[in-house]
């Protein structure tokens, strides 16, 4: 994406001034970062998943043409946005698979590597996942979204740093913090 930059800034800027076709010429700009986020959240998916990291992008990126007040503020910020869709995607696909099995079908992520601790334990699935992040946002709004930011959108440090608003060493703080409390959440013996 790094050769559209430009091209892509000005894209999103027609977009929030209502220019509905912008969206649309920003797929091409952003399609293989968006693949490529959508790879990495599939990864850890069972070999049958329904979800292939084309149709993610592609379900994540009409969700996002029909946002009329997002007041897009460039590459990181859009990035951020389509995780947080990504997200919502699979969360609500591991729901509808729960369902439909009865629980057989939610979505196992092994979340202690996922949040850069190397100890090893039993995965947690993706419902489970988006419980604990709703939690710790009730706790703490920015934790949570760093988390966000950085598993489900892929965004370094410095991205994340510059879609919050704040600076990097805040962000590794915040990391860090998030990452033990959900360490010590996991580390519970009550079942996820």
């Amino acid at each position: 994406m790094s050769d559209g930059q430009g091209e892509t800034t000005r894209l999103l800027l027609e977009a929030c001034q209502g220019q509905r076709g912008s969206l649309e010429a920003l797929l091409p700009l952003v399609y293989d970062e968006l693949k490529a986020i959508a790879a990495q959240k599939l990864r850890g998916e069972r070999r049958d998943h329904t979800l292939q990291p084309t149709a993610l992008v592609h379900e994540a990126f009409l969700r996002m043409v029909d946002q009329s007040r997002v007041q897009w503020q460039g590459r990181a910020h859009f990035c951020a946005v389509a995780a947080g869709m990504m997200r919502r995607i699979l969360v609500d696909h591991a729901r509808a698979k729960a369902a439909e099995k009865r629980g057989a079908g939610r979505r196992e992520v092994p979340l202690l590597e996922t949040v850069g601790l190397a100890k090893e334990r039993d995965p947690v699935d993706i419902v489970a996942l988006d419980d604990l992040l709703a939690e710790l946002a009730r706790l703490n709004e920015r934790h949570a979204r760093v988390v966000e930011l950085r598993f489900f959108g892929g965004l370094n440090i410095d991205e994340t740093a510059h879609t919050l608003g704040v600076s990097p060493a805040t962000v590794k703080n915040d990391w860090r913090a998030a990452r033990a409390w959900l360490l010590a959440q996991l580390s519970d013996d009550t079942p996820r």
